[in-house]
């Protein structure tokens, strides 16, 4: 159950094509090796109502979360965590050389008793391994 929600500010449609970062997002979580392909949800929300330090219109923010279930051992996590930051924060380099930028990632883990899922992306998966 990796989800990424990202939120960023809308500034900066202009300067990040949000479809390739959430596909690098995406990749990063895969090459880590930890989480059931599956599961991974890398979503993006644009917000167009922010205020940032002292309110100048241009500064700009990403905030990343990842909540994930419970399992992995803070090693791991951590391990994972750094893989898929570096790859998000190499796509912004060129946000952070034009431009004040905020980026953030923070991860989340799930208490099991208190989380509910339901999916039937792995049995397909699985399947589509299966007979190519």
């Amino acid at each position: 159950m990796p989800h990424f929600t990202i939120e960023y500010s809308a500034n900066l449609d202009s300067h990040i094509d949000m479809s390739e970062l959430v596909e690098i997002v995406r990749k990063a979580a895969v090459e880590t090796g930890i989480f059931p392909l599956g599961g991974i949800r890398v979503r993006a929300v644009r917000c167009g109502h922010y205020a940032i330090g002292d309110g100048n219109p241009d500064f700009g923010f990403l905030d990343m979360l990842l909540r994930l279930g419970e399992g992995r051992d803070l090693k791991t996590r951590k391990e994972a965590g750094e893989r898929i930051f570096r790859a998000l924060s190499a796509y912004l380099d060129p946000v952070f050389a034009k431009r004040k930028f905020a980026l953030s990632f923070d991860m989340q883990i799930n208490d099991k008793e208190t989380s509910w899922k339901r999916n039937n992306i792995h049995e397909a998966l699985k399947a589509e391994a299966a007979h190519g």
